[in-house]
């Protein structure tokens, strides 16, 4: 770390501070009055975060909002769709001589002697798959401590208190749809759009805020000729309790399935209002959804962690050689944020990844 320790050298401690604050202090202290701008803020804050800039911490928003008003900064969408994003993860991985396993549910977290050794598969329980170095876990905060995939008993009773007293944020609503435009049509619209339907009411209200991408303005390739994909969704607005007694696949499920999606849809019509006619195929997604397919407490989008009250915590454990990642743990919700968990975690299982990650890191600056 010696090549960033002049850049600290010159800070104050006091102001370093600020950052690990609410971002709305650093609002307040810029002399931000303006309503729209300062909704605008909350807006971008709770995108990211979950929470509005009352609790999002400064140092995420810091290094979102320097990217995002950047004069080269664009909003744009990955070639191929998300799939190509995760297919070049795996490529990485498996360039560096690691393996991804799939369709293989973990069924436990060994721990022996108190340290975590490896993982057992669901598919073949008499077999430990070891860890060289240690096991991390992506779980949620919640997954993690109610899902007997570890013994909680090993760690001390008020971690366990304390996890899983860890406040949820609420879901979402999702509909992915297929339509059918023409390329000079597409090339009309936006790739992204933020939609408000009432600025004096808070970003964290349900059916006030949604979001809309539109990857095939960029890339055609995604649908096939003069068919467009999109995706609306509201930023985790949608309240769990009202779903938490429904059974999938009914027809009340159905019905309500129906019900909180009409919102969305009326979204959609502002931007192309005749898209219930274009419509091919679509999909609704609810936070039942989420908590099946992602395996997700209550579908929730993750912590309600308030910066200033409460910190996210760091990815050690007091297991030996387990750690976490993902958006239960510093720094926080969100893809950049979960991402630099990751990072994090990885560097923490042995000190000898650090010098590879400073050479990446070099390498980024110099290009």
């Amino acid at each position: 770390a010696g090549m960033f320790l002049p850049n600290f050298a010159g800070l104050n401690p006091l102001e370093n501070l600020k950052l690990t604050k609410p971002f709305s202090n650093i609002i307040e202290s810029a002399g931000v009055e303006d309503g729209f701008v300062r909704n605008w803020l909350d807006v971008l804050c709770f995108c990211l975060s979950g929470v509005p800039s009352d609790g999002t911490i400064t140092a995420e928003m810091a290094m979102m909002m320097g990217e995002f008003y950047d004069e080269d900064a664009i909003m744009d969408c990955p070639v191929g769709g998300a799939k190509s994003i995760v297919d070049a993860l795996v490529r990485g991985i498996e360039k560096n001589g690691g393996q991804v396993i799939l369709k293989s549910y973990v069924d436990e977290i060994c721990i022996e002697d108190g340290q975590a050794v490896g993982v057992r598969l669901k598919k073949n329980p008499d077999q430990i798959i070891r860890a060289n170095k240690g096991v991390i876990s992506n779980l949620s905060v919640w997954d993690l401590m109610n899902s007997g995939i570890v013994d909680t008993n090993q760690f001390p009773e008020s971690f366990v208190k304390e996890r899983k007293e860890t406040p949820a944020c609420p879901s979402f609503m999702h509909i992915h749809v297929g339509f059918q435009m023409s390329e000079e049509e597409l090339s009309k619209l936006q790739a992204h759009y933020i939609y408000m339907d009432d600025w004096d009411r808070s970003v964290t209200e349900e059916e006030n805020c949604a979001l809309i991408s539109i990857p095939s303005v960029h890339d055609t390739t995604l649908a096939p000729k003069n068919h467009g994909v999109l995706h609306i969704y509201t930023p985790a607005t949608e309240r769990f309790d009202r779903w938490e007694n429904v059974k999938r696949n009914t027809p009340e499920y159905n019905q309500l399935k129906e019900e909180r999606s009409e919102y969305l849809w009326g979204v959609l019509e502002k931007v192309i209002p005749d898209i219930r006619e274009r419509t091919v195929h679509y999909q609704v997604g609810t936070p039942l959804t989420h908590q099946r397919f992602l395996n997700r407490h209550r579908g929730t989008y993750g912590p309600a962690i308030y910066a200033g009250e409460a910190s996210f915590p760091f990815p050690n454990t007091p297991i030996k050689n387990l750690l976490v990642c993902g958006d239960s743990c510093f720094p926080g919700i969100g893809v950049p944020a979960v991402s630099g968990s990751g990072m994090i975690a990885a560097n923490s299982v042995s000190l000898d990844s650090i010098g590879e990650q400073m050479s990446i890191l070099q390498k980024l600056k110099e290009e």
